[in-house]
């Protein structure tokens, strides 16, 4: 069996394919652009979609291995044998659904596309073979269930008064209100420029926030106006966490002591959105006909998103532009109950 190396990942930020050509002579201020270029290099893509590339490759290359074949140069039939045996694995393995298997694709995509060798995913041998993919085993997107306003206020009486149950439960109602995703929230920072990873920044006004953040669509401005009761009012939230955290520089939701009585300066995980929102479904004993398990993975960090979609009785437009949206299409996605018959082209074409 031929011995197949585990590649390494070309995004590292010293990856020698970021470098002067061959004719072009050194200088300093030349290696210095090098540098930045790979510094650049190395932020196109975000930590989470890194690691899953990796993972990707990983993934592949040991499957090739384990079939005596290489993973280089890119060989399109090979990788249409590949996600067929991830659509119908021979061994034990269980099956892949067609949208992990698209994402595997990408991640092998991307780490051909940085060796310069590209890879064709157009080419029958992939292209075909992912198509009847999806015609035999796509299924209807599972979605989410929506946290809406009544279960929110019943999950926020559950945290505690300490300074954690602070915390939790300004990102709670700032991640409703503005819709965010859970790498939004735990990405802001208190002013803008703060930290090197921000992936935003608040501004406190009378009316309410401005949350100035970077998104998948771009840079975006968030407007959360004040509630009309403190108690759910995500400006009142947050300025409480962070008058009683003495935060005013660097992370907004950041980790506290073991015994909850100080705030550290290390930013939070996206992930304790996730377990956040399932501790707190299960507290409030949210959807309480289904089993423990069942109903807590009903729940995730889009239920927030999804909520502030399914409640706000605004224009559809404006929705989408508060969600970062880049179509009309995925915010009815997010609407879990709406008039869906509003408009009716029956009648309205005379029947």
């Amino acid at each position: 069996m031929t011995k197949t190396p585990d590649l390494p990942p070309s995004d590292d930020p010293t990856d020698p394919h970021t470098a002067l050509p061959g004719h072009i002579a050194g200088s300093a201020p030349l290696d210095r652009l090098v540098d930045t270029a790979r510094a650049y290099s190395a932020d196109a893509l975000s930590d989470n979609t890194r690691a899953a590339y990796a993972a990707d490759w990983a993934a592949f290359a040991r499957w090739c291995r384990m079939r005596g074949a290489s993973p280089l140069p890119p060989s399109p039939q090979l990788v249409g044998l590949y996600i067929a045996d991830l659509a119908a694995p021979q061994g034990r393995a269980p099956a892949l659904s067609p949208a992990s298997i698209a994402r595997r694709l990408s991640g092998l995509s991307w780490h051909y596309a940085q060796r310069g060798q590209p890879l064709d995913r157009k080419d029958r041998h992939i292209a075909a073979v992912l198509a009847g993919i999806r015609r035999r085993h796509a299924r209807p997107p599972v979605q989410k269930e929506a946290i809406l306003p009544e279960d929110l206020i019943a999950m926020l009486a559950t945290l505690p008064h300490d300074l954690r149950g602070l915390r939790d439960r300004a990102l709670l109602l700032i991640g409703f209100a503005g819709g965010l995703r859970r790498s939004e929230i735990t990405g802001l920072d208190h002013g803008r420029d703060d930290t090197p990873d921000s992936r935003g920044w608040v501004q406190v006004l009378d009316g309410g926030l401005i949350v100035t953040l970077q998104g998948k669509t771009g840079w975006r401005e968030v407007e959360i106006g004040r509630g009309s009761v403190d108690t759910t009012c995500p400006v009142h939230a947050l300025q409480r966490w962070l008058n009683f955290a003495r935060i005013d520089f660097g992370p907004l939701f950041v980790a506290t002591t073991r015994d909850g009585t100080r705030a550290t300066d290390r930013r939070l995980s996206d992930k304790h959105v996730a377990r956040l929102i399932k501790t707190c479904v299960r507290h409030a004993g949210l959807r309480s006909d289904l089993s423990e398990a069942a109903r807590v993975g009903l729940y995730s960090g889009h239920s927030l998103r999804a909520g502030l979609a399914s409640s706000a009785a605004v224009d559809e437009a404006q929705l989408q532009k508060h969600l970062g949206h880049a179509s009309a299409e995925m915010t009815r996605r997010y609407q879990r109950r709406r008039d869906r018959f509003r408009v009716n082209l029956t009648k309205a074409a005379g029947l």
